[in-house]
């Protein structure tokens, strides 16, 4: 199988594992930075280039794109689809993982738990708004955040309404959140390739915050993904089209809520907490869509 994996840096843990995984396989692997892959669109065929040659002939395409280049990056994954490679993760549903209101919005509608959320625009329902949810303590999300980057926990209604009045003043796109203090400054990442958790870890806030995310200083130790918890991930990927998927949940006393659901996750956390080959199990799980998709061709 000739693997393209889309990545800007090539020498990122998560890139490395990739290419040393489909190596090991007997697969072609080559890194390219979407950035400098560019595009020929015309009614008789798609055509692309990569740092003034020719690309073509990729059976598959792993996409490692970070939320920064989003838009150009899924223009680029969706021209490798129309020339015939097959990915996990199309670039649809990318681009709909990454918008965490359509993100809870999708989920919400197939029945699948969450922190209750609130979106508004206006700042004379400002106060309205945070009443439809309920007393804080309140967490408030950047709508594209990630690595915990832009959330804040408010503790009080005051502190609520400013934080909101200083993101509208920027023009800035959020959420707010219902707070889950039973869950102690404690998540939990399940990892899904295709229809399965391959891998789970219980990540732990640092003392004296709230965000779990290993970049802010969390710990990690593997755990057993309960049976229900199993389920809402590998179905909370699934809503959103996701073949590889970091789903995020919270232990709540009323069942497993889901946080977010990251369609680029991390290999290097989850790797070295549990000791699972998830590289492999993403390489795997490439193999067989690679037959799928020669079958219905032949």
């Amino acid at each position: 199988m000739k693997l393209a994996i889309l990545s800007r840096n090539s020498k990122l843990y998560s890139t490395r594992r990739l290419v040393e995984a489909a190596r090991e396989r007997g697969h072609s692997a080559r890194v390219l930075d979407p950035l400098r892959c560019y595009m020929r669109i015309a009614s008789d065929g798609f055509d692309m280039h990569y740092k003034g040659r020719p690309i073509s002939g990729y059976q598959a395409v792993l996409p490692r794109i970070g939320a920064s280049i989003t838009r150009y990056g899924c223009a680029v994954l969706r021209q490798f689809e129309l020339m015939g490679s097959v990915t996990p993760n199309s670039a649809e549903a990318i681009a709909r993982a990454r918008d965490k209101l359509r993100t809870h919005q999708l989920l919400a509608a197939q029945g699948i738990d969450m922190p209750v959320t609130v979106f508004g625009d206006n700042p004379d329902d400002t106060v309205d708004l945070l009443s439809m949810l309920g007393p804080p303590p309140h967490v408030i999300k950047l709508n594209e955040s990630s690595q915990g980057a832009g959330v804040i926990l408010t503790e009080k209604p005051s502190a609520s309404r400013s934080v909101v009045e200083a993101l509208r003043g920027l023009y800035a796109n959020f959420l707010v959140q219902e707070f889950i203090a039973e869950a102690e400054g404690a998540d939990l990442r399940c990892f899904v390739v295709g229809d399965e958790v391959v891998a789970a870890m219980r990540r732990q806030a640092p003392k004296g915050d709230f965000r779990s995310n290993l970049h802010r200083g969390g710990s990690a130790e593997a755990v057993e993904a309960s049976d229900d918890e199993r389920k809402v991930a590998v179905r909370a990927a699934r809503v959103l089209g996701l073949g590889v998927a970091g789903v995020d949940l919270i232990r709540a006393r009323r069942g497993p809520l889901v946080l977010e659901v990251n369609s680029s996750p991390g290999l290097e956390g989850i790797e070295a907490a549990t000791g699972v080959n998830v590289a492999g199990k993403i390489i795997e799980n490439l193999e067989k869509a690679d037959k799928k998709a020669k079958r219905r061709r032949s």
